[in-house]
């Protein structure tokens, strides 16, 4: 362990650490025998006001080895459902806030080392992170951020000079990840769980003044907060599916009450559409699938609500009635959002009531017939700027999507939209390039057997602008090769 400190020019203000003791356990990070910093992202150090030092200095600091002025490194408590199963004690086992920076607008963030070595909540756990794990969340967590998908963002990647054990010996890494807040779920339940109501109203005071200020004069407060945070997870699900994004771990740990997408272990985008499409190892009865991620959200909120029963109201039977209809709303929110996603996608600026069913029928026709999710939106783009039915041709069987398409072709003639604003409203919807399961595990495969790190700085640089056609980038929206199998990922831990 290591105590000295590193002048960044981080303007720190560590409200978490000072207002909530007794959430967290203090400790500081491991020392990396040799740090080495492999990747900064510039534009966000740059926002968050972090000055330019050394490389030495930041790898010390990005590795755990040492500290910036001003931090307080905590690892936070909580608990979970992990797939379905409750866990009293989860916490940061791998992971050490820094602390919260505010950057020259007053915007809070927080700093967050993962895989900087073992916390009280490690659970006989090593806490270190290898390098493939930590640079697929680097390119998905950047990808998300320029698909406009709320979610952490990765700030620097350092390997530690350490082999961990992994089934194999890999590269040890710690990844520098920055969020709203990384309260959870999982954090309300922790409390909750210890009948420690007095800590669960403290959490959500917090929350609200961290998150939901505009609830402060609230008469009713902790259930508008609720409502709140369904609605940001609603909205969240909702653009997972519409670009084809499955997370494979929602359990309630990794569900944040700020509505980011956090935790990207065991997640990947699909290629061909599947309803029940999953691609992590130990997802084994398939709880997490891509069609069920909304189910799970909800449930998982149905989670938060009863944490909050006492808040809610003085009489338990109506707290019970204004939970319970807060959850099932989630539904017709989460519908809403999707569909207006939808409708985007479909190049419709009017709404129409059949607009859900049309969306729905179209992932129908494409239901078994490896059709690539991703590129059949951009074909369907191809298909209004030529007047042909090249999308058709992405099919095995094309009849239920010819019958589709000449539904989607007479709702278009009902909308306003000229042909132009038409393919522009798609582009702006529908990404040409997504982290595809192939060139994500090349460039894993490169950086950790060969410290070739080209492939990955070449896959986020496109991945930067998912929504324009870049000359030399053609590979990037291909498909895998048959070679490439049945995908599956893992935790990383």
């Amino acid at each position: 362990m290591n105590d000295k400190k590193i002048e960044l020019g981080l303007r720190f203000d560590n409200s978490y650490a000072n207002e909530l003791e007794g959430f967290y356990v203090a400790c500081l990070g491991a020392k990396a025998p040799s740090p080495v910093l492999i990747k900064l992202n510039e534009t966000l150090s740059q926002h968050i006001g972090l000055n330019t030092t050394s490389v030495e200095d930041l790898a010390k600091l990005f590795s755990g080895s040492e500290s910036p002025i001003g931090a307080s490194p905590l690892a936070q408590a909580y608990a979970g459902h992990q797939f379905g199963g409750f866990n009293p004690q989860l916490g940061d086992g791998r992971a050490l806030l820094l602390g919260e920076v505010l950057d020259g607008s007053g915007e809070r963030v927080d700093i967050q080392l993962k895989g900087s070595g073992r916390t009280p909540f490690s659970r006989g756990g090593d806490g270190k992170a290898v390098l493939g794990a930590v640079l697929r969340e680097y390119i998905l967590s950047e990808a998300m951020y320029a698909l406009n998908i709320p979610t952490t963002r990765a700030l620097a990647v350092v390997t530690t000079g350490e082999s961990i054990y992994r089934k194999q010996y890999l590269p040890g890494a710690v990844l520098t990840r920055v969020a709203s807040s990384h309260l959870r779920i999982g954090t309300f339940q922790f409390f909750s769980s210890r009948g420690e109501q007095g800590k669960v109203k403290q959490l959500a005071d917090y929350a609200i003044a961290r998150h939901y200020p505009e609830l402060k004069d609230s008469k009713q407060i902790y259930l508008d907060f609720f409502c709140a945070v369904r609605d940001k997870q609603a909205e969240l699900v909702a653009k997972w599916l519409l670009v084809g994004f499955i997370h494979g771990v929602m359990n309630t740990d990794n569900m944040t009450i700020s509505g980011e997408t956090i935790d990207y272990g065991p997640c990947a985008f699909m290629d061909n559409y599947g309803a029940d499409t999953v691609f992590s190892s130990i997802d084994r009865n398939s709880r997490y699938s891509y069609a069920n991620q909304p189910i799970m959200a909800q449930w998982n909120l149905a989670r938060l609500a009863e944490t909050l029963l006492p808040l809610l109201h003085d009489d338990e039977d109506e707290a019970m009635a204004l939970a319970t209809g807060s959850v099932t709303d989630f539904w017709d929110i989460f519908q809403h959002h999707w569909v207006v996603g939808m409708r985007a996608k479909l190049g419709l600026s009017t709404e129409d009531e059949g607009d859900f069913a049309l969306g729905e029928q179209l992932l129908a026709s494409m239901s078994e017939e490896e059709v690539d999710f991703t590129n059949l939106f951009r074909c369907l783009i191809r298909d209004l700027e030529s007047d042909t039915t090249e999308s058709a041709k992405l099919f095995n069987h094309a009849e239920k999507y010819l019958l589709w398409r000449k539904s989607w072709i007479a709702r278009l003639a009902k909308d306003k939209l000229s042909l132009s604003e038409r393919i522009t409203m798609m582009k702006a919807a529908n990404p040409l390039y997504i982290p595809r399961n192939h060139q994500v595990e090349y460039a894993i495969e490169a950086a950790e057997q060969r410290a070739d790190y080209q492939p990955f700085e070449e896959l986020i640089t496109v991945l930067a602008n998912p929504y324009t056609v870049q000359v030399g980038a053609e590979k990037y929206s291909e498909q895998a090769p048959s070679s490439f199998g049945v995908y599956t990922t893992f935790c990383g831990t």
